[in-house]
């Protein structure tokens, strides 16, 4: 069941949960993407402007025709869209918040995680805060500049990085019941009324 945060004419925003694909898998399908083309049958052209881990839950931004997904795509690739994202650390973070930059590239000899890698990497940056230090675990506030693959999550638990992993990664620290990520918020220029779009999703942890 799709749950809606916000919706008009020319696009959606969704509140994906932890465990759902933004698109279709290899071998998996049930994603957002395929939901959303079920649900709005009328719609023109890819309607999934960005994506999220399948284990990070949060706001995915869809649009309902191509030449909106077109807008918000360029948005997306100017850096234009503000995120806010939401997380839970095994470790208190040292320091109060910050810039994290690294270069990131995939793990050829472990998919699908990446590594920092100072060679052949691409430019990764995120700034972060600490909202919270209350036990057992820290509560941060990231804000992505770039949007590399899994770039929270090594930013999190790379020694470079914050040293702590995301509570539940069970990719980059110890699985539990959830990936403690959310992307809390996002904020644009709506492409049509070009009035700056908020929309914000409730952290469930």
């Amino acid at each position: 069941m799709l749950e809606i945060v916000f919706e008009d004419e020319y696009l959606l925003v969704v509140n994906k949960p932890s465990g759902v694909l933004s698109q279709p898998g290899k071998t998996q399908d049930g994603s957002i993407a395929t939901q959303v083309a079920q649900a709005y049958p009328d719609a023109t052209g890819p309607l999934l402007v960005h994506r999220l881990d399948m284990d990070t839950s949060g706001l995915l931004l869809l649009a309902k025709r191509r030449d909106i997904h077109r807008q918000l795509q360029q948005l997306f690739e100017k850096r234009l869209v503000a995120k806010r994202y939401v997380a839970l650390m095994t470790l208190r973070p040292l320091g109060l918040g910050g810039l994290i930059t690294l270069p990131i590239r995939p793990d050829i000899d472990n998919r699908p995680t990446q590594i920092v890698c100072h060679e052949h990497g691409k430019p990764s940056a995120t700034l972060w805060r600490l909202i919270s230090n209350s036990a057992p675990f820290a509560r941060v506030l990231f804000q992505p500049v770039t949007g590399r693959t899994h770039q929270l999550r090594v930013h999190s638990a790379a020694s470079q990085g914050l040293n702590s992993a995301i509570v539940g990664d069970r990719l980059y620290g110890v699985e539990s019941d959830r990936l403690m990520l959310h992307a809390q918020s996002l904020e644009f220029e709506h492409p049509v009324s070009k009035a700056v779009a908020r929309v914000t999703s409730e952290v469930p942890f």
